[in-house]
């Protein structure tokens, strides 16, 4: 299918205005190609394409087994016709703005198995300060948040009543989540038996605190975390139960959308790396249980 249109005179434009050589104009060719026969075969236009329609053409690559860096070219090239597109006043906005590089993909986050999870939030902690780490702990994988999100939780961030919790992510930008009942519960227990004995005297608007009544620090709950993903024979960090969260959500069934909502992902790319997580996860039960896999 040969490029044409809008297309044709980018590739012109590549050509006699930037001076490229003819091998790298007949990559930008071939990759358009392949992009405008993807939006044809989804009946979409090939011009003008959207954020969505780019998004949805990487993941296709993906899923052909494509190369981080042959996926980085292929984005050369888009981003190269959305800023042509622009210069002719054919697009107002660029749809390719600010995605996030493939390169990234390769490190696939690590998630624990369910089996794994249960284990750890079932330990009973030697600690006295154990009430309060669990507490976290269940509140990370409930609600998949940040340690910078758990940490700056205030006491006024908490419906306990309607089961949410008030986040403020990164940028400052505020997201309302869902709280699982069990989680919640285990704060009101540590809020209740440990808290006001921790703080003393002291007042502090912040729901978890340290044994001297300070607002809890990342590198505090950190030590923690390692300590009990030991006891409990994983290589644990606070962000494998945000990890967890993620991907147990989208085996369990949830939309990408809702999902990217509640991580607080600004771009959906990054909510899309859990899909080739998840799938990567079936794979490995189809190879282990299948009797011809």
């Amino acid at each position: 299918m040969k490029n044409t249109g809008p297309v044709k005179d980018f590739l012109i434009y590549l050509t006699v205005e930037k001076g490229l050589s003819e091998n790298t104009v007949k990559s930008y060719s071939a990759d358009m190609e392949k992009f405008a026969a993807f939006l044809r075969a989804a009946g979409r236009k090939p011009v003008p394409f959207g954020r969505q329609d780019i998004l949805d053409f990487l993941e296709a690559l993906r899923a052909e087994g494509l190369s981080a860096s042959s996926i980085c070219r292929v984005m050369s090239s888009i981003r190269g016709i959305c800023k042509y597109l622009l210069i002719e006043d054919i697009i107002d906005n660029d749809p390719s703005e600010n995605l996030q590089s493939p390169k990234k993909w390769e490190t696939l986050p690590k998630a624990l198995s369910l089996g794994d999870v249960k284990g750890l939030l079932g330990t009973a902690g030697q600690s006295p300060l154990a009430l309060r780490d669990f507490a976290m702990l269940e509140l990370i994988y409930s609600s998949g948040l940040r340690v910078s999100e758990l940490i700056s939780l205030k006491t006024s961030d908490v419906n306990f009543e309607a089961g949410f919790l008030r986040v403020t992510g990164k940028g400052s930008k505020e997201r309302v989540v869902p709280a699982a009942q069990r989680a919640l519960q285990k704060v009101k227990l540590y809020m209740e038996a440990l808290r006001l004995k921790l703080l003393g005297k002291k007042s502090s608007e912040y729901v978890f605190i340290t044994a001297r009544g300070r607002p809890m620090t990342r590198q505090r709950f950190f030590q923690a975390v390692k300590a009990y993903g030991k006891m409990c024979g994983v290589k644990l960090s606070p962000h494998t139960l945000r990890h967890s969260f993620a991907t147990h959500m989208l085996e369990g069934g949830a939309d990408l959308r809702s999902l990217q909502k509640m991580l607080g992902h600004s771009d959906i790319a990054t909510t899309q790396i859990y899909t080739k997580v998840s799938m990567d996860r079936t794979r490995k039960v189809y190879s282990a249980h299948h009797p011809r896999a």
